[in-house]
C-alpha cells in the first residue's frame, strides 16, 4: 500500500536561508532512495539534498532562488509498499548513524582545540582536512595557496569535490605556508595533509576554544552526502555581518550565474567583484571556473575601452565552447596582437569612419620604378611602388593641410603639422606594425626607397626602436603584394587618415579612340568624418592619382 509522504530539508548546519540553486526533479519523475532532489549553496559551500526514500514525486514545493532552512519542505513523494518497509526497516540503522558521528565530532574538537594549543605557542605544524564525513578519496580541484604564502585564520587552502557537493577547506590558524603538500587531482580523505604553517605564537588559542565548544554542541549529523556538507560549513561559519553586501552588477544574468560551474568560494569572489559567472569560461577540469578565470576575466574587461563596453550598451559577445562541435587548439596571442588590436579597437568604435575609394593608372609608373631598379641594382636598392606612394603622400599632406592635422583632446580644436613623417604598415610574423618614415617630403625618392627597405627589415627582425614608432601623420596599408581588389582601412588615431592600397591590375581603358591595356592601382581612403567631408577626400585621392599616374608632379 503505497503513502505520499513529504521531504523536509535534513539537518544542514547552523544555516538558515540557503539558496536553492537548482531543482532535480520534477512532478511524476520516479525516484530512488539517495537521488538527488535539490542543490543548496551556502557562501562556502554547495550541497544535493538526497531523497530518504524512494517513490513518484508528486507536488515539487521549492523553487530555483527560494531559501530554505532545516525542516523546509522540499516535495511530496509517493512511496511504495517497498520504500516505505525499507524506510521503517532502516529506522533502526538510521538512528544508530545519526547517533555514532558524535564521538567522531568530539575527537575532531579535541585535534582542533590541540591545534589551536599548538598554534598558540607558535611553530610549525601540518594542517590535516578535517573531518568530511563518509567520504574517502575525495578530488582536490583547486590549490589556493603557495609556499610562502601568508594566511589567516579561514582563509581558504583548497577546494574538494566528492560525486555531491564541493567545499573548501580553511586554515585552522593564521601564519605562513611552508610546505604545500597536495596538488590539483590528488585525492585525499580525513588526516592527508595539506600542508605546513608556521603559526605566529598566539595566533589563535581562543579560536580553539571557541571552536571545541561549537563541534561539542552538535548533535545528529545527517548521514552521508548532508553530512559533508554541514561539516563544511561548520569549518566555515559566516563572516559576521558587516552590512549590506554590495549589490551585483545589473547585467548580471543570475539565473545563468547560479548554473556555472564553480566552487563556492569562487562564486563569492565573482560576486564580491560584480562578474557574471556566465560570462566567464572555465579552465579547470571539465570546464570548471576557477579563481584565476575570474581575475583573467576583470583583466580582459577593464583593458577593453569603456565606449567600446557597457557605456555604449553593447551585450557581451557570447562565450562559445567551440570543442563541443569538434577539434580544436588555443594559441596565445603575441603582445603585438593583442596591442594591435586594442588601439584598432578602440579606433574603430571612437572614429567615425568614411571610405573613398578612387583608382590610379600607374602603367608608366611601373615602366619608370623597373627602369630605375634596373639602373639602381648595383647599389643594392630595389625601390618598390610604396616608395613612390610615400612621395605621393606627402605632396598631397601639403596640398590638403587638413589631412596632416590631429583633434586636441578637447574635440573642439585642429592641430596642424607642420612636418611630414608617414607610417607604413608592416607585415610581420608577431603581427603587424607600422614604422615611421620622417621627413619624407625632404628625402629623394631614392633615399626614401632605401629607408623603407631598412626599417621593414628592422621590423621584421624585431629590432625597431620606439622612436622608430612614433610620431606619424598619416598612415599606407599596402596589401598589393597578397591581393584584393578593395578594404577599409581603420584610421590611426590621433591621425585623420589612412590610405589603403591593394592589388594592381591591368585593364581596359577608353582613350577616346579606342580601349588599350592600362596597369590600374586600387585605392582605399578612410578618414575621420569629425575633420575631413567627403569632397576633400575626393580631392585628396584624386590628387593621388594625378601624382601616380605623372611622377614629374612629384618635382613640384
Amino acid at each position: 500500500m503505497s503513502e505520499t509522504k513529504e521531504v523536509p530539508v535534513p539537518d544542514i548546519g547552523d544555516f538558515d536561508e540557503v539558496e536553492v540553486i537548482e531543482v532535480l526533479v520534477s512532478e511524476g519523475d520516479t525516484i530512488e532512495a539517495e537521488d538527488s532532489l535539490i542543490t543548496l549553496e551556502s557562501d562556502k559551500a554547495s550541497m544535493e539534498i538526497p531523497a530518504p526514500f524512494g517513490g513518484t514525486v508528486k507536488d515539487v514545493k521549492v523553487k530555483v532562488g527560494d531559501k530554505v532552512s532545516e525542516g523546509s519542505v522540499i516535495c511530496s513523494v509517493d512511496t511504495a509498499d517497498e520504500g516505505g518497509a525499507k524506510g521503517e526497516d532502516g529506522g533502526e540503522d538510521d538512528e544508530q548513524r545519526a547517533q555514532e558521528p558524535e564521538a567522531t565530532e568530539e575527537s575532531a574538537a579535541d585535534r582542533e582545540s590541540e591545534e589551536s594549543e599548538s598554534a598558540a605557542s607558535g611553530g610549525t605544524q601540518e594542517v590535516p582536512v578535517p573531518d568530511i564525513g563518509d567520504f574517502d578519496e575525495v578530488e582536490v580541484i583547486e590549490v589556493l595557496v603557495s609556499d610562502g604564502d601568508q594566511v589567516k585564520a579561514e582563509d581558504s587552502l583548497i577546494t574538494l569535490e566528492s560525486d555531491k557537493a564541493s567545499m573548501e577547506i580553511p586554515a585552522p590558524f593564521g601564519g605562513t605556508v611552508k610546505d604545500v603538500k597536495v596538488k590539483v587531482g590528488d585525492k585525499v580523505s580525513e588526516g592527508s595533509v595539506i600542508c605546513s604553517i608556521e603559526a605566529e605564537a598566539g595566533a589563535q588559542k581562543d579560536k580553539g576554544d571557541s571552536g571545541q565548544k561549537k563541534e561539542k554542541t552538535e548533535e545528529k549529523p545527517a548521514k552521508g552526502k548532508q553530512q559533508e556538507s554541514r561539516l563544511d560549513e561548520e569549518d566555515h561559519p559566516p563572516p559576521p555581518d558587516s552590512g549590506p553586501r554590495p549589490s551585483p552588477t545589473a547585467h548580471i544574468d543570475h539565473e545563468q550565474h547560479r548554473k556555472a560551474h564553480a566552487s563556492p568560494g569562487v562564486r563569492r569572489f565573482a560576486r564580491e567583484l560584480g562578474v557574471d559567472l556566465s560570462r566567464v569560461e572555465g579552465s579547470g577540469r571539465k570546464g570548471r571556473i576557477v579563481r584565476d578565470d575570474v581575475k583573467a576575466f576583470v583583466k580582459r574587461t577593464l583593458s577593453q575601452p569603456a565606449a567600446a563596453g557597457g557605456g555604449m550598451g553593447l551585450p557581451a559577445m557570447p562565450e562559445i565552447d567551440f570543442s563541443e562541435f569538434g577539434e580544436i587548439e588555443t594559441k596565445p596571442l603575441t603582445k603585438i596582437n593583442k596591442l594591435t588590436g586594442r588601439n584598432l579597437h578602440r579606433n574603430w568604435v571612437t572614429v567615425p569612419h568614411v571610405t573613398q575609394f578612387d583608382e590610379a593608372d600607374i602603367t608608366d609608373l611601373e615602366r619608370f620604378r623597373k627602369e630605375l631598379n634596373e639602373e639602381y641594382k648595383d647599389k643594392g636598392i630595389k625601390l618598390t611602388l610604396v616608395a613612390f606612394l610615400l612621395k605621393a603622400v606627402a605632396s598631397g599632406l601639403k596640398q590638403f593641410p587638413r589631412f596632416n592635422s590631429s583633434l586636441d583632446p578637447s574635440g573642439e580644436n585642429l592641430i596642424y603639422k607642420k612636418y611630414f613623417h608617414i607610417g607604413v604598415a608592416v607585415d610581420t610574423k608577431d603581427g603587424l606594425v607600422v614604422p615611421v618614415i620622417r621627413d619624407v617630403e625632404r628625402k629623394s625618392l631614392i633615399d626614401v626607397g632605401a629607408e623603407l627597405i631598412e626599417i621593414s627589415k628592422a621590423a621584421r627582425d624585431k629590432k625597431l626602436t620606439s622612436k622608430q614608432m612614433k610620431g606619424g601623420c598619416f598612415s599606407i596599408s599596402s596589401l598589393g603584394g597578397v591581393g584584393g581588389t578593395a578594404f577599409t582601412p581603420i584610421v590611426n588615431a590621433p591621425e585623420v587618415a589612412i590610405l589603403g592600397v591593394s592589388k594592381a591590375s591591368t585593364k581596359p581603358v577608353w582613350n577616346g579612340k579606342e580601349f588599350e591595356p592600362r596597369l590600374i592601382l586600387p585605392l582605399s581612403l578612410s578618414y575621420d568624418h569629425r575633420v575631413i567631408d567627403g569632397a576633400d577626400a575626393a580631392r585628396f585621392t584624386t590628387h593621388i592619382g594625378r601624382v601616380l599616374s605623372d611622377t614629374r608632379r612629384l618635382l613640384l
